[in-house]
């Protein structure tokens, strides 16, 4: 049985509390199994990380990037982040605020069809 671990709840419920827009808009399609059925957790703790989502049945994590996502630091922060994920056993799947915003059914579709890869 996992023990509690009181700071890393904590810790979730304020990022889920300052959500973004586009992490809100995208959560609206992702609740309640409203994507195919498959059941989606957000700012969930993996290891010293708190992913946006978790598909926990397909093993996939979805990252939202937004504006502060495009330097080289920055980017070989999420490189670093997304090697160790998938040391863990997780794929990640990355979108962007302006693609959720301007073409939300086309990040589902991608999405969808990321997660059918593995089946």
């Amino acid at each position: 049985m996992r023990r509690a671990q009181p700071w890393k709840t904590n810790r979730s419920q304020a990022l889920r509390s300052r959500e973004t827009a586009a992490e809100t808009k995208l959560w609206k399609r992702l609740r309640n199994r409203r994507l195919g059925g498959l059941k989606f957790v957000r700012q969930h703790p993996i290891g010293s990380y708190f992913v946006d989502f978790l598909c926990r049945e397909h093993g996939v994590v979805v990252e939202i990037d937004g504006g502060t996502h495009g330097t080289h630091e920055e980017l070989a922060r999420d490189a670093t982040r997304t090697a160790y994920l998938k040391t863990q056993g997780y794929r990640v799947f990355r979108a962007f605020n302006n693609d959720i915003y301007d073409n939300l059914d086309g990040v589902l579709d991608g999405l969808m069809a990321f997660i059918e890869q593995s089946l």
